[in-house]
């Protein structure tokens, strides 16, 4: 079980903070950031086996318990307002095969912006957020 946490842990974050992916490989902490999330998380793996539950309800328990802090992604955020909101920017940097290195780069020029408003999935709908952050997409592309 804890390997498979750590293979579906890596790739949650892969798919959803790939940020996150590329700050941990340029420290060579991935292993190390996979690891210990996980241990954490073994005590409630533990509690949930000798309860009996299923695996594949261990299994989403944990993955919920393991990406709390990674929610909402803001990667994500990002990519779908660039595509809602700027087409031909998104379309281009698909084309060009640089939409994820550009989006990570959106999530930096962002950061402060979301830090401060606080980004949370309650806020992630809230429309004053959208306009500031299609402001900062704005300026990052011009």
């Amino acid at each position: 079980m804890h390997n498979l946490l750590k293979e579906k842990l890596k790739a949650y974050i892969q798919q959803n903070n790939p940020e996150l992916l590329i700050r941990l490989q340029e420290s060579f902490s991935v292993t190390t950031y996979l690891e210990d999330k996980v241990s954490k998380v073994m005590p409630t793996v533990l509690r949930l086996l000798d309860e009996n539950k299923p695996g594949y309800v261990i299994e989403e328990l944990a993955m919920a318990e393991l990406t709390e802090e990674l929610r909402p992604s803001r990667f994500n955020y990002l990519q779908v307002i660039l595509e809602e909101d700027f087409p031909k920017e998104y379309a281009a940097f698909k084309y060009a095969g640089v939409l994820t290195y550009e989006t990570i780069n959106l999530t930096e020029a962002c950061k402060d912006l979301l830090d401060n408003f606080p980004f949370t999935e309650d806020s992630e709908e809230d429309r004053f957020l959208r306009y500031a952050v299609i402001a900062k997409i704005s300026d990052y592309l011009n």
